[in-house]
């Protein structure tokens, strides 16, 4: 209780401190902004990513609080017009068709504006880049988290991988961002949350990342592992090693231009010096690798780790000395035992396709799967993929997570789908009785207008009420989406977001059999 006194009032010192910064380098206060909250009109709770544009096409985005703080010196006192629009949120139109509200921007005052929301998920809101609550400090607004405006002076991440290790939790992202230079961190930048049972924040209020820095302040490195080119990870997780003491693992990959792996291997973090070391590095000509996000399991044969990517097909016994063994792994498929790309024939009996764990095999793949049927080696009703929309349409997806969801009763998946209404913005809801498949069962929660939105990560260990309310994030850029014009401070950052799992949108169907 005393801890939590104690980081109370830090956080409310640090508050003071940075709204402080924030106004006085300026000169403003809070009573020189015209406050603006654009707010969920079924929760109440402030949206972010919301964009105002004026009549004049100068745009602001709402932060994580929902808020704009609006302070033009030619447009104060005056009638404004603001235009009103979000990914998956709509605001009413008038008989003109415009989407928007006209407001007297007064210093010192406020208007709230309520949007319509069309996404089943809710967006919560940023996790890692600069000015994450600016508005709301601008406007003098508390944040809820202890580094509201620049944490470990990260600007930008790519995709998340995390895992409990030790009691706290353990985040990994991707290429990131810094102020000083546009090359940043290449080699895995990382921090640790307390857990939300143990001091951590209501994961649906945020999450204080306390980040792994070097000399300068900045996200260091850890796991730069030889050659050239960036590392990245994958394949996170904790395992019980030796005395049953916890090891986390994860697996890494080299990659030079374009975006070609050259180099496979596995880590170890070493917790003492919050870096990962290399144990192994993996011959290039296996059929299979750990990736993806990975899921322990007991299906009767002993636990498993079976690796997420989107589909948990891939899995290894689950101690470090056979995650370390590519020999060891298995893959889910109908192949035939010894299958390579330039030697696909699917295993029968009796006519009927024989799926099943099978090691030195490729992996089965949606990618696969269609190359199946193209040939005509699988008939489209013998496929384990058979996703579609509420309009029949194929939906194929790209990466996900997978875990066991106790409300439910039944393996769930957040996946991102590839050729949707957007390249990679589109995200889906999946459920299955088997870890396996079929997966068959899908419902769209979050889209993306012409923006991607990919690698989307369930976080478990975040579950709220036996696992009717979950968290998820997922990599929002405008990479590889077509769009030229990439949202300032959201851009190449992660959002978190909220599924009720009781929603009713999201009651599907019988599992069929």
């Amino acid at each position: 209780m005393r801890q939590r006194s104690m980081n109370l009032i830090r956080r409310l010192l640090f508050i003071a401190l940075v709204t402080c910064i924030a106004l006085g380098s300026t000169g403003a206060s809070g009573q020189d902004y015209f406050a603006i909250q654009v707010v969920d009109d079924a929760t109440g709770r402030g949206v972010p990513l919301v964009e105002l544009k004026t009549v004049n096409g100068m745009r602001y985005y709402t932060d994580s609080a929902g808020v704009v703080a609006f302070s033009e010196p030619g447009l104060m006192n005056q009638s404004v017009y603001f235009h009103v629009k979000s990914h998956g949120y709509e605001y009413p139109n008038d008989g003109f068709g415009y989407r928007g509200e006209r407001l007297k921007t007064k210093p010192g005052g406020e208007a709230t504006l309520r949007l319509k929301r069309k996404n089943i998920a809710q967006r919560l809101y940023r996790v890692t880049g600069e000015g994450i609550y600016d508005d709301s400090l601008r406007v003098g607004k508390p944040a809820p988290i202890d580094q509201p405006l620049l944490n470990a002076k990260v600007l930008g991440s790519d995709s998340v991988v995390n895992a409990v290790f030790n009691g706290r939790i353990h985040w990994f992202w991707g290429d990131t961002n810094r102020p000083s230079y546009p090359l940043g961190n290449f080699h895995v930048p990382g921090a640790v949350s307390q857990l939300p049972n143990r001091g951590g924040l209501d994961p649906e209020v945020g999450v204080d990342l306390e980040y792994f820095v070097d000399e300068d302040g900045f996200a260091t490195e850890t796991a730069r592992m030889p050659g050239d080119g960036p590392t990245w990870i994958f394949g996170l997780i904790t395992l019980a090693g030796n005395e049953k003491r916890e090891e986390l693992f994860a697996a890494y990959s080299k990659v030079k231009p374009p975006l070609d792996v050259y180099e496979r291997g596995l880590a170890r973090f070493d917790d003492a010096m919050s870096r990962f070391e290399k144990t192994v590095q993996f011959d290039m000509a296996s059929p299979m690798f750990p990736g993806g996000h990975p899921v322990k399991h007991d299906d009767g044969t002993g636990e498993h780790v079976y690796f997420a990517d989107p589909f948990p097909l891939v899995r290894v016994r689950a101690t470090p000395q056979d995650l370390a063994d590519l020999e060891k792994y298995e893959a889910y498929t109908c192949l035939q035992q010894g299958s390579r790309d330039d030697s696909l024939v699917v295993q029968r009996n009796n006519g009927v396709p024989v799926y099943g764990w099978k090691t030195d095999t490729i992996p089965y793949t949606p990618k696969l799967q269609s190359k199946l049927i193209r040939s005509g080696e699988l008939k489209p009703a013998e496929a384990l993929f058979q996703l579609k929309d509420d309009s029949g349409n194929e939906v194929i997806m790209h990466s996900g997570s997978v875990y066991w969801n106790r409300y439910r009763d039944r393996w769930i998946m957040i996946g991102v789908q590839i050729y949707g209404t957007s390249m990679l913005g589109e995200v889906w809801y999946l459920e299955s009785d088997e870890l396996t498949g079929p997966w068959s069962l899908c419902r769209k929660i979050v889209t993306h207008e012409k923006y991607s939105f990919y690698n989307p990560k369930q976080h478990p260990m975040l579950d709220k009420h036996d696992g009717r309310v979950i968290f998820f994030e997922g990599t929002y850029t405008n990479m590889f989406s077509g769009n030229e014009d990439p949202t300032p401070r959201y851009n190449y950052n992660q959002i978190m977001y909220k599924l009720d799992l009781s929603d009713p949108r999201l009651r599907l169907p019988a599992q069929p059999k």
